[in-house]
């Protein structure tokens, strides 16, 4: 779209000087004014078929003969600098759309303008032999220009490729750490479930089989060791359970995230803590959605925003309640609808007792989300 409005400004500054002296006769020239609108009618219509070469070839084309018969030099309206700029122009924006083959076809149609300058411009000789080498070292420059211009785009269509590839391997290779971490904590916890309790659980027989044949004075004291045994053995199975979890929660688990979507992505983030976020009571549960919300947060920047940077805060303020937001700017007007994954993220907080809320300013969207702490046992 930029590109677009450039054409514009490019084509209004070269057109109003040659369009300005034929309104001071309009009677002799309003065909004049009609050619100039044909060739901006075809100018706004060559969006419209910016995939298909040959009729952007054809639309050219005409532009050339527009450009020629509108300016022919015949009576009062001569072949003058303008004219030779705003062909430069023309041949320049077809370098940009076309492919070697099709722009060395409108080249060959830009040597009608010089013909006519030749043949009817009544010039002298100095002057078609400067516009006769404008022409070749126009032509020539474009040409070269052109094929740069799409050898570039090769290159970024590699590197795009090679930028794509890359992040799949490392996505790879991020899961395949995780899956090989976590199969290590399974492993290391099965092992203490394996020894260390089977140890316990004999112990505790051990003890009981102790008490039934044990005097009276030193029952109490078997008892002890019997119910330490028994909290002992709990404080393992417990301990073996939190191991065998996926190793998400809390705001570690969320930096994590960060750290791995600026790799992945080139995703600019700016993290700060606040207010006693990181001492937040916070439950297993309260921890794995404040992970999914900041993940589908960030996600919603890198599909839906031409920005590449996030700032993220937390805070925690009181200690009653837990807070994220997220604000990234926009380059975009387009109105903002609520979708699935918004939706979704809503459903998650209310689950645990919060909230979320979004705003989209001018050159910011806000996401902002909180979690009462004391409605889900925050404080245990």
């Amino acid at each position: 779209m930029k590109g677009f409005w450039y054409w514009i400004v490019l084509h209004l500054l070269i057109w109003s000087g040659l369009v300005y002296p034929l309104f001071m006769d309009l009677n002799d020239h309003v065909w004049r004014l009609l050619g100039v609108a044909v060739y901006f009618a075809l100018f706004f219509v060559i969006p419209l078929f910016y995939k298909r070469p040959v009729y952007l070839s054809v639309i050219f084309c005409l532009k050339i003969v527009t450009l020629t018969l509108t300016f022919f030099p015949i009576g009062s309206i001569d072949y003058h600098l303008l004219v030779w700029l705003a062909l430069t122009l023309l041949l320049a924006e077809a370098s940009e759309k076309l492919s070697v083959i099709p722009l060395t076809v409108v080249m060959s149609f830009s040597l009608l303008p010089v013909s006519t300058f030749i043949l009817f411009g009544g010039a002298s000789s100095p002057i078609i032999l400067f516009v006769v080498l404008y022409m070749v070292v126009m032509i020539s420059g474009i040409i070269y220009y052109n094929i740069r211009h799409h050898q570039y785009e090769d290159l970024s269509a590699q590197y795009e490729e090679l930028y794509g590839e890359y992040r799949s391997l490392r996505r790879r290779i991020t899961d395949h750490e995780e899956t090989v971490r976590q199969e290590e904590r399974h492993m290391i916890g099965q092992e203490i479930h394996d020894s260390v309790g089977h140890k316990l659980t004999s112990i505790i027989m051990q003890t009981e089989a102790l008490r039934l044949t044990s005097g009276t004075e030193e029952i109490q004291q078997i008892e002890q060791l019997k119910t330490l045994a028994n909290e002992s053995l709990d404080e393992t199975r417990k301990a073996v359970k939190t191991f065998k979890q996926k190793e998400i929660g809390g705001l570690q688990g969320v930096m994590r995230l960060i750290r791995k979507l600026e790799m992945e992505s080139f995703l600019q983030i700016h993290f700060s803590v606040k207010h006693g976020a990181f001492a937040a009571p916070l439950t297993g549960e309260q921890s794995f959605v404040i992970y999914r919300c900041v993940q589908e947060g960030l996600t919603n920047i890198m599909k839906h925003s031409q920005a590449r940077e996030a700032q993220i805060t937390f805070d925690s303020p009181g200690g009653s309640i837990f807070r994220f937001e997220i604000v990234n700017p926009i380059h975009s007007n387009q109105p903002f609808k609520k979708g699935y994954g918004l939706t979704s993220m809503q459903e998650r907080l209310e689950k645990v007792g919060g909230g979320v809320e979004a705003q989209k300013g001018d050159q910011q969207f806000v996401l902002r989300a909180w979690i009462r702490l004391n409605e889900q046992g925050g404080t245990e």
